[in-house]
C-alpha cells in the first residue's frame, strides 16, 4: 500500500475583490497538492493606533484611495516565494515566515491585510490535509 505524498503549498496568488460594504481587500487562493484554499481578508469598521497597518493604495482615483493592488502584488511577488515547498499543516511556521517577511512592528511593509488572507488560507489547506477542524491548525 502506497502512503500518500505529503502536501505542500506549490503557488500562492491574489486579487483584489470588493467586501460586502463595496470596498476592496485581499482575496487569496493557496494552492496544495490537496486543492485550493481561499481566504479574503476582513477589513474592520473602525482602527485604533495600535492596530497592524492594512495597505492600501492611496490613489484619490481609484475606489477614493481604497485599492489593494500593492498588498496583492506583496502576495504575488515576495511572500508567494516565501510559501511554495511548505507544509500548510504547520501553522505557526507560515506565520513566522509571514511575521519575518515584513520586518514593521504595524505591519505596513507587506500589509497586516495581505498576510492575515494569506495565513487563512494556509489555515483551511492544513485543516484540509489534516482532514481535522480549522481549529486545530491554531495548536501547531
Amino acid at each position: 500500500m502506497r502512503k500518500a505524498v505529503p502536501s505542500v503549498i506549490t503557488k500562492v496568488k491574489a486579487r483584489q475583490i470588493l467586501d460586502s460594504r463595496g470596498i476592496p481587500t485581499v482575496e487569496v487562493d493557496l494552492h496544495t497538492n490537496k486543492g485550493v484554499f481561499r481566504a479574503s481578508a476582513p477589513s474592520g469598521a473602525s482602527s485604533g493606533m495600535y492596530e497592524a497597518i492594512e495597505l492600501r493604495d492611496g490613489e484619490k482615483g481609484t475606489y477614493l484611495g481604497n485599492s489593494v493592488n500593492r498588498a496583492v502584488k506583496n502576495i504575488n511577488e515576495k511572500i508567494s516565494v516565501a510559501l511554495v515547498g511548505m507544509d500548510p499543516t504547520l501553522q505557526s511556521q507560515i506565520d513566522q515566515v509571514l511575521t519575518d517577511l515584513d520586518k514593521t512592528e504595524n505591519k505596513s511593509e507587506l500589509g497586516a491585510n495581505a498576510i492575515l488572507a494569506v495565513s487563512m488560507a494556509a489555515c483551511k489547506a492544513g485543516a484540509a490535509e489534516k482532514e481535522a477542524s480549522i481549529l486545530s491548525q491554531f495548536y501547531t
